[in-house]
């Protein structure tokens, strides 16, 4: 199973950046690995299966092995769980998506939890974006 860019951790990140959020992906070195960190607001986003992660709605037991599947997924909760404890120890937010999430929902509470820790609007400019330097071409002057 992918552990990275699955459809709803795409979308995620496409409609985040439309909206004028800027992130790191799989932030390696922090708890759990989170699959979209917003490093200013300090947010870690994990998107979660529903079935790895025993999604209310939609998590199914599957009928063979029935002991052994209920054992992982209890162990892949209670890691969730851990880490989760971890990044709040850390000063970080955990944000947990499914995957069943309509991914403009998810970003509204994701853009409102970054707004509340950075006291900002996302398309406030805080001058860390510049513009392009010229290329040859533009300082040429069209050669005219």
């Amino acid at each position: 199973m992918p552990r990275e860019n699955s459809s709803i951790e795409v979308a995620l990140r496409r409609e985040l950046h439309r909206r004028g959020l800027r992130f790191r992906k799989n932030l390696r070195g922090l708890p759990g690995t989170p699959d979209i960190a917003l490093t200013r607001a300090r947010l870690a986003v994990f998107c979660d299966g529903c079935f790895w992660h025993g999604c209310p709605d939609h998590g199914v037991l599957p009928k063979s092995n029935r002991q052994w599947w209920t054992e992982k997924l209890d162990a892949n909760r209670a890691r969730d769980l851990r880490k989760d404890e971890e990044l709040l120890a850390l000063g970080w937010r955990p944000v947990h998506v499914w995957e069943h999430e309509v991914v403009t929902v998810a970003a509204d509470r994701i853009q409102a939890l970054w707004r509340e820790r950075t006291g900002r609007s996302a398309d406030q400019d805080d001058g860390s974006t510049r513009p392009c330097a010229p290329t040859r071409t533009e300082d040429a002057g069209g050669g005219e």
